[in-house]
């Protein structure tokens, strides 16, 4: 008689096999990071010996220049060693909240340094299935070297919150602008389009797809030029579930006649009002989110243009083209841009931009940057926009920061308890997990799974042997 019984790695419990996962991650980022962290230094020194040679420095300059390097990397190294936790610094405000935390004003009690600290509680994120999620805008946060991404500076982590410490822009972002005006000129918007651009190919250029380009991940420094935020979609799939909740309408939902009936300056009021709560919500709002993404059939970087074409369109109208007062109904617009996607009569706006959103919001294979980014630059839109000096230019709106924690271009939020620490547990999975285990937790772990659960010869003494030289 046949025997029947479960696979080894069926018998694992889910604990288990998180834990099992949590030690290849570690493994795989200790590896990873050594090798990165070599070929980084060799090209920041290639770098520097490029741009002395092209400066024509003497040797003694060379030699000041080479010695000032060393220093900072010598103080990299060293915070990178360091290791950081709540008690370092000191909260200062709430300045931001969505679905699964919230960002805080804080100060780095050492230095004196203010920072924004993103706050993300591990009992969301695991029930929501965002930890890819989160893995992934931490790579691309220390990934980016770039003037058009904010930048992080630590990451650290407790038994109930992940923690991602970046630099603090006190100038808001484009949702709390956008909320504050009517519509921008076109010479505004001229300006901070250009300058998405040159944030979105400096993510491309990395190899990565942002898929959630919008207002709220627009951030704007103290001198009011952007910078790209909110990593949290660059990498992996997106969740079917997301596309799903749209696409299975109830068919009983009211249809929103009332909201096609507005003019649009009640359009944009109703707009306006509802925007902030869609920012807090887990399932947020698809009026930039292109439609080829929804169809899940394959999508590319172009995905981004699209959604810059719809925030390109806001600015201008005051509102997005495919604003509803549901989200289902929202989606169902997208997905039927090419009837839906039309330009009040009573909000006059140039031959050139109505072009330029057009091309941005169409088939993905006809969408303009298909062919390269300079195709975008050379629209004549940008007729006039000085692409290598844009961000030493004055901002279409200046931003008035009276010091180095005014918060005044944020919106006023009540305090949390999300600092306050509490007992919870989700499925089989502790809420008390750490995170990464340690080099010698995750031998431990990796020896107990070896032990219980076979694997082939070579496997097995590549894992012992990462294991021995953590």
């Amino acid at each position: 008689m046949a025997m029947t019984g479960s696979t080894p790695c069926s018998s694992m419990s889910n604990h288990t096999k998180e834990r099992v996962t949590m030690t290849k991650v570690t493994l795989e980022n200790f590896y990873s990071n050594l090798i990165a962290q070599h070929e980084e230094r060799e090209m920041r020194q290639k770098k520097l010996e490029k741009v002395m040679e092209e400066e024509g420095l003497k040797d003694e300059e060379k030699r000041l220049r080479r010695s000032a390097h060393a220093r900072k990397e010598t103080e990299f190294l060293r915070l990178k060693r360091t290791r950081l936790g709540l008690e370092d610094f000191e909260s200062l405000k709430v300045i931001g909240r969505g679905a699964f935390g919230e960002v805080r004003l804080v100060q780095k009690k050492d230095t004196g340094h203010v920072y924004a600290m993103k706050i993300l509680r591990k009992a969301d994120m695991l029930e929501k299935e965002q930890v890819g999620h989160i893995r992934a805008e931490r790579d691309i946060l220390v990934e980016a070297d770039s003037l058009w991404v904010v930048k992080m500076f630590y990451s650290f982590q407790d038994k109930l919150n992940l923690y991602l410490i970046m630099e603090f822009l006190p100038g808001g972002d484009m949702m709390t602008l956008l909320m504050k005006k009517d519509t921008l000129t076109e010479e505004e918007t001229q300006f901070y389009i250009a300058e998405t651009v040159l944030a979105i190919d400096s993510i491309h250029q990395l190899g990565f797809i942002h898929r959630d380009i919008k207002p709220d991940n627009l951030l704007l420094d103290s001198k009011g030029h952007v910078k790209l935020s909110d990593f949290g979609l660059c990498t992996g799939l997106k969740k079917a579930h997301r596309t799903e909740f749209y696409r299975n309408l109830n068919h009983s939902l009211p249809s929103d006649f009332t909201f096609q009936n507005m003019n649009s300056k009640r359009k944009a009021e109703t707009w306006k009002r509802n925007r902030r709560q869609l920012a807090f919500s887990t399932v947020g709002t698809p009026d930039y989110i292109a439609p080829e993404v929804f169809m899940q059939t394959g999508y590319n970087k172009l995905c981004d243009w699209w959604s810059l074409g719809v925030i390109m369109y806001e600015m201008l109208i005051g509102y997005p083209p495919f604003c509803s007062e549901t989200p289902q109904e929202t989606y169902k617009k997208v997905m039927n841009w090419k009837e839906t996607l039309t330009f009040p009569p009573e909000v006059p706006i140039s031959e050139k931009a109505k072009d330029l959103i057009l091309r941005f919001c169409c088939e993905w294979e006809h969408r303009i940057g298909a062919s390269g980014v300079e195709e975008i630059k050379c629209n004549s839109f940008f007729e006039g926009v000085d692409w290598e000096h844009i961000r030493e230019r004055p901002a279409a709106i200046s931003i008035e920061i009276k010091s180095i924690d005014d918060t005044s271009n944020f919106d006023e939020f009540p305090e949390s308890d999300i600092l306050k620490p509490t007992d919870a547990f989700l499925g089989d999975v502790p809420l008390h997990w750490t995170g990464w285990p340690t080099a010698g937790a995750a031998w431990a772990l990796l020896r107990h799974a070896l032990m219980r659960h076979p694997l082939n010869f070579s496997t097995k003494c590549l894992l012992f042997y990462s294991c021995h030289h953590l």
